[in-house]
């Protein structure tokens, strides 16, 4: 039992320590030794034209796929890029956008709220049409000439958000283009970062024409810039339906014909996500459409959907209703949004366990006022409902503790005898009662838990420049001093100092090294983490030293020998 014991923690900390070599070397800009992956390519400053799915009309990007080009003419004879092209800068109470007139997109997006990490005094930018950054929100027409999202707009409306006023809108309006216009109407709220988008599609020809409306976010596929590579979370396109629920879609997916998402639903969502904001499409319920995620260029990529307008009489028209998010993940907000929106708040696997615990979190921060000190509520509750399972644990501790001598004593006496050795020791763990993975079983119990915990600071942008006492000012950001760190270290080492030491020397030595080693991690880790981490080892080497106390087993300190 011993034996299967140490091979098992030895593998684990083989995995581990290859684990931490790999992405160490991807935080040091060196390409990764055991899990590499391909290098992004330069970012473009544009779209290009994308080839059309299967079973869909081509889809333009940057013009008409399938079509001649961006239509050259208006209705009145005017070249259509006679209007002039203009960014448009609009600011409600919480964001600031910027429109193109060139398609009526949004090519750019500041959260004021919001400021970019470790730099307070700049708003956080989203959606970005810049050299570092391609990331835009687009719609149009297709199924013939119609006007897209490169088509010249003329733009009417207000550019910020009126004093006592809780409304914003704004209108682009297309010339004649192939006989159709297209009207995009934006209304913007106080308080949300959501807008409700109606396009108004005018058949000003004189026979029927039947257009699909094409509703994409386009984005290239590098991550945010300064997240770490030691808590990497998902960026890229997620689809939502009811069917199939959320669907997330790597870029490397999209590229290799590889991604797997339900291509049509009468419900749902396309979004775009990444740490802590996301853009999301949502149309209004009942509207069938085909999904759809494609490469558009080197490094850029575009997802979206295509729904029918319907045939339109000469001198008819129609619109159709969606809403554009682009925003932070709140939780609370995105549930009253739109059904599933609040999962691309990504928790993996652990949702089921993870959501209670952030409403749990939420509501001590509602009662305590300090998200820091939430944490430490949060974990000290979760230690009192598994006080039980770590008392079993801390006793079974205790007893191997309380039986070492003999162990030590019988190794060193039959160390040339390894098969009675063995059979020696399991003898003394029958007499005494004694279940070697008894204080391993009740915590590997507890590990979800804790695994949820941390994907729940990790993605909470509520912890984004919240801060909990003197130097820790952000606790999504690390310690500025690396005092956390450091507590958090020498509160590992304590608890393994408090542990009944191994009968294997090489294994002993081992558990003092793990400490050392993962202690490099949480020094980039957030502070919130490291926070949640130390309370919970204070918390845990308490409890150990009552239950040793209370079972006649005296605390003691197994420092490390390393003379064999």
């Amino acid at each position: 039992m011993n034996d299967i014991r140490r091979t098992i923690l030895w593998v684990v900390f083989g995995f581990a320590l290859v684990m931490l070599w790999d992405q160490w070397q991807v935080y040091n800009g060196r390409k990764a030794t055991f899990f590499p992956s391909p290098a992004p390519a330069a970012t473009a400053s544009a779209p290009a034209s994308a080839p059309g799915s299967a079973g869909l009309t081509p889809l333009p990007t940057t013009a008409p796929v399938g079509a001649a080009a961006v239509p050259g003419m208006a209705a009145s004879g005017a070249p259509a890029s006679a209007l002039p092209r203009e960014r448009i800068e609009v600011k409600t109470d919480v964001m600031q956008l910027v429109f193109d007139t060139e398609g009526g997109s949004v090519i750019k997006s500041e959260f004021l709220k919001y400021p970019e990490q470790g730099q307070p005094n700049l708003p956080q930018v989203l959606l970005d049409d810049s050299a570092q950054r391609v990331y835009m929100a687009q719609s149009g027409l297709i199924g013939g000439p119609f006007p897209n999202h490169k088509t010249p707009m003329k733009f009417s409306g207000e550019r910020q958000l009126a004093d006592g006023a809780n409304e914003l809108v704004l209108r682009f309006e297309s010339a004649d283009t192939g006989g159709v216009r297209l009207v995009k109407t934006y209304t913007l709220k106080r308080g949300s970062y959501a807008m409700d988008v109606k396009h108004e599609v005018v058949n000003a020809s004189g026979a029927a024409v039947s257009p699909q409306l094409y509703l994409q976010l386009v984005r290239d596929g590098n991550k945010p810039p300064g997240e770490s590579s030691f808590y990497s979370t998902f960026t890229g396109p997620a689809f939502y339906t009811d069917a199939k629920k959320y669907q997330k879609i790597e870029f490397k997916d999209i590229e290799n014909n590889k991604a797997d998402f339900v291509k049509s639903s009468p419900d749902g969502y396309v979004a775009m996500v990444q740490h802590y904001f996301a853009s999301a499409w949502l149309p209004s319920g009942g509207l069938v459409h085909e999904n759809f995620a494609r490469k558009v260029d080197t490094n850029l990529y575009s997802a979206g959907m295509i729904t029918t307008v319907g045939e339109l009489a000469p001198g008819t028209s129609k619109a159709v209703e969606s809403r554009l998010f682009i925003g932070p993940q709140e939780e609370k907000m995105l549930e009253g949004l739109y059904p599933g929106l609040e999962l691309v708040k990504d928790y993996g696997w652990l949702t089921i366990l993870s959501k209670p615990l952030y409403w749990l979190l939420d509501k001590l921060h509602g009662v305590i006022g300090n998200w820091g000190w939430a944490i430490v509520a949060l974990v000290f509750l979760l230690k009192i409902a598994f006080y039980w399972l770590n008392a079993k644990a801390y006793s079974s501790m205790a007893k191997m503790k309380a039986i070492n001598p003999k162990i030590m004593e019988m190794r060193e006496r039959l160390k040339d005898k390894p098969q009675q050795m063995q059979q020696e020791m399991m003898r003394i763990y029958r007499e005494e009662k004694v279940n070697p993975m008894g204080g391993c079983l009740p915590i590997m119990i507890q590990i979800p838990v804790f695994i949820a915990l941390y994907w729940v600071l990790l993605s909470s942008v509520e912890m984004r420049g919240a801060p909990w006492i003197l130097w820790i000012q952000d606790l999504s950001a690390k310690d500025p001093y690396y005092i956390l760190p450091v507590i958090m270290t020498l509160s590992t080492m304590l608890q393994t100092a408090l542990n009944p030491q191994p009968p294997d020397p090489l294994q002993a030595k081992m558990m003092w090294f793990m400490p050392l080693i993962f202690s490099v991690m949480f020094f980039l880790f957030p502070a919130g983490l490291v926070l949640y981490w130390i309370t919970n080892n204070l918390l845990s080497i308490a409890q150990q030293w009552v239950i040793n106390t209370r079972m006649g087993v005296p605390p003691q300190f197994n420092l490390p020998k390393f003379r064999s």
